[in-house]
């Protein structure tokens, strides 16, 4: 969900050219499969369209690709914090929560043993923390892009 809003936000506001945003889990199960049914009619029920979206697999060689990796809950945090190799890897993850100022909690729940309300309401806790997380990154987003010198990384938002 996190990756399609993000990218819906991008594009809506003429910068989806600018931003690589990638969507990881950390075990590799599902991998190559399509989001959870209830997830697509969610983001579909909202407007957004997740039928694109296959899982993947993040791993310690991810870190070097992406600039931010955005954890939805705090678990997840700690493994990405555990596999970074140094310091500025540990540093590029942070809570997509902490994004939004009026968050009752930290971690974004896991729906998939509710019903599809709860779908929609993960959903809405997503909206809400992304356009947050847009509103600090927007301002270097709108910069103008400077050559890259060899070796730069792209980096992304998982």
């Amino acid at each position: 969900m996190a990756e399609v809003v993000f990218r819906d936000l991008a594009e809506r506001q003429g910068l989806g050219s600018r931003i690589i945003s990638r969507s990881a889990g950390t075990g590799d199960w599902h991998l190559g499969e399509r989001a959870d049914h209830r997830t697509i009619d969610s983001l579909e029920r909202h407007g957004y369209d997740g039928s694109q979206h296959r899982a993947r697999q993040f791993t310690a060689a991810s870190f070097a690709d992406n600039d931010l990796v955005v954890a939805l809950d705090r678990t997840h945090e700690r493994i990405l914090r555990e596999w970074a190799r140094d310091e500025d890897e540990e540093g590029k993850v942070t809570l997509l929560l902490a994004f939004d100022p009026n968050a009752s909690t930290h971690d974004v729940p896991d729906p998939y043993y509710a019903g599809a309300e709860m779908f929609d309401s993960v959903l809405g806790m997503i909206e809400a923390a992304t356009r947050g997380l847009f509103r600090q990154l927007e301002p270097a987003l709108r910069l103008p892009r400077t050559p890259r010198t060899s070796g730069a990384s792209s980096g992304g938002i998982p």
